[in-house]
């Protein structure tokens, strides 16, 4: 069992996901997309979360939080490295809280709790993408220290473009 990890406010709690929150990991994940608007997108199976998340390689970890011991929220992270710093670092993918749960403070301690991962793991930063239209995580985040990095612009690459770009080696 993965350890309990308490927080400061007594009601929320958080723990390294097991291979058995990936029904659990899933139904966040597309409450996250249909907040976010992208629930068409949403391709992924509790088969394949499996596999990447508590396979052979692990791609990702998760980290599940709980209010009251009600599943709450997640972050879904993953080390990048950054050449500059010459150190690895930790990129949030997703965080997520359900809207019903929103205010308690859960956001903020998930963060402050990648934070303190950072530091143990010896990362130079932690990052993360907001959408442009998102407002309240925006706000939220800036409230953080975050700031957000408007002279970069993300590039991505997917499915028939991987394989195209592939083909051209």
């Amino acid at each position: 069992m993965s350890e309990l990890i308490k927080t400061r406010i007594p009601e929320v709690t958080f723990r390294f996901a097991l291979q058995e929150d990936v029904p659990l990991i899933l139904t966040l994940i597309r409450g996250i997309a249909e907040y976010e608007k992208l629930s068409h997108e949403v391709v992924a199976t509790e088969e394949l979360l499996r596999a990447n998340l508590f396979g052979e390689r692990k791609n990702a970890e998760v980290i599940l939080a709980f209010y009251k011991d009600k599943p709450a929220g997640f972050a879904l992270f993953f080390h990048n490295f950054s050449t500059f710093l010459a150190k690895p670092g930790i990129y949030l993918e997703d965080l997520f809280v359900l809207p019903e749960l929103r205010g308690k403070g859960i956001g903020k301690l998930l963060l402050t709790y990648l934070g303190r991962l950072a530091i143990e793991r010896n990362c130079g930063r932690i990052e993360w993408s907001v959408l442009d239209w998102n407002e309240p995580a925006i706000n939220f985040y800036k409230k953080l220290g975050a700031r957000p990095m408007d002279e970069w612009t993300v590039f991505r690459v997917t499915g028939n473009e991987i394989e195209k770009l592939s083909g051209q080696f």
